[in-house]
């Protein structure tokens, strides 16, 4: 094993050199430092808040525990990478003709980033030192939150998110993992106070107390996670939110000291701000693929894509566009997006509704959509 110079702080080198790939911040904890996350997670899960994500529940000892998932490891090293939009992006919620999606979704695909830097980082790690390492970002079964705020990153908010007194709510987290015995570093305390501003405005009270999060209200989870028919309890509260939900993010007090990121990847790309639903609607495959290539977006797949932007229409202007791009989707082969073609046009232009239902009730062969129907027809 190649030992480092004694005189060499191995730990302020590693802190710069990953400040060189441009992580804010980096803490090193104890992989023993978060023993109330396998009960906290059980309980998450025996709750269903987890809604359809069985893949929770599935490697959940893994996720509790990070000797589950690796019995060397000595040492997890967090980091955070800035994603801090330019401007407030509750603006994207003021058009209804035009999709919201959110900010960590409108430039690249940041698991693909933060990996490739963070594998750059534990090559110069192993180079140094000849230990061994792992390296996850987001995918894998780690309890990122609570190893970033054992690591002095920041506090997991109201929300559940991860809080930072330098990024606000903004920020990625990536680890690694090695068999190397770093000095760690003291957790962060809670610094939300009696401020609830996160909780009072989701839009679909996705919290059921503070430091709770039932997932199956959520919109995130909605646009992004489930695969089935939204709820008709939900889709109003969605509005035109096509791609995740930024709200009880943006409104943390903390953002004042967040900064915009500057890494040319994560900038909007034109085509991801406040897209033109209408002409969403009209992607095949194809063109969805193409669009959202080096997108995040890409991994939900076309068909739920345009689910979520027909709720949106639906919530939208009554355009004649809006109508047609609806209409045609009530022939696409997909039953979900029949489905939501359906609500979506009783909500657009009734009388169209009406016609359509007179047209193509009687070939329909999907109970979903029938249903569809018949809830659309009896309330008109």
């Amino acid at each position: 094993m190649t030992r480092v110079d004694p005189s060499h702080d191995l730990k302020q080198a590693m802190i710069a050199e990953a400040q060189k790939l441009g992580f804010v911040d980096i803490g090193f904890a104890d992989p023993t430092s978060i023993p109330e996350a396998p009960a906290q997670l059980e309980a998450f899960i025996a709750s269903g808040y987890h809604g359809d994500m069985e893949w929770l529940a599935e490697r959940a000892p893994q996720r509790g525990a990070p000797h589950s998932l690796w019995p060397d490891v000595r040492t997890v090293i967090m980091m955070s990478y800035n994603y801090g939009p330019e401007g407030d992006p509750l603006g994207q919620l003021c058009d209804p003709t035009r999709g919201a999606i959110s900010v960590y979704a409108q430039g690249d695909d940041y698991h693909e980033l933060l990996k490739k830097k963070l594998k750059t980082l534990a090559r110069w790690f192993v180079e140094q030192t000849g230990n061994q390492v792992k390296v996850f970002v987001d995918t894998a079964p780690v309890m990122e939150k609570p190893l970033a705020q054992a690591s002095g990153l920041g506090w997991q908010g109201k929300h559940t998110n991860l809080v930072s007194r330098r990024l606000g709510s903004w920020s990625f987290l990536g680890s690694i993992m090695t068999d190397y015995a770093f000095a760690t570093d003291p957790p962060e305390t809670d610094h939300c106070g009696s401020c609830q501003a996160c909780l009072d405005i989701c839009p679909t009270h996705a919290f059921p107390r503070p430091y709770q999060m039932d997932a199956r209200r959520c919109i995130s989870y909605l646009t992004i996670e489930y695969s089935g028919i939204i709820p008709h309890e939900f889709r109003a509260a969605m509005g035109n939110r096509i791609y995740g939900c930024d709200d009880c993010l943006a409104v943390c007090p903390w953002n004042k000291y967040a900064q915009h990121a500057h890494d040319i990847a994560l900038q909007p790309r034109a085509e991801n701000y406040m897209p033109d639903l209408a002409e969403l609607a009209r992607l095949d495959d194809a063109a969805f693929r193409a669009r959202f290539r080096k997108s995040p977006i890409k991994r939900i797949g076309r068909d739920r894509f345009i689910r979520n932007v027909l709720v949106a229409l639906g919530n939208g202007t009554k355009t004649a566009s809006a109508r047609q791009a609806v209409t045609d989707l009530l022939s696409d082969p997909n039953p979900v997006i029949r489905a939501s073609a359906v609500w979506a046009l009783s909500q657009i232009d009734v009388a169209s509704a009406r016609d359509e239902y007179k047209r193509r009730m009687t070939d329909e062969n999907d109970a979903g959509v029938r249903l569809e129907w018949e809830k659309a027809m009896g309330e008109a």
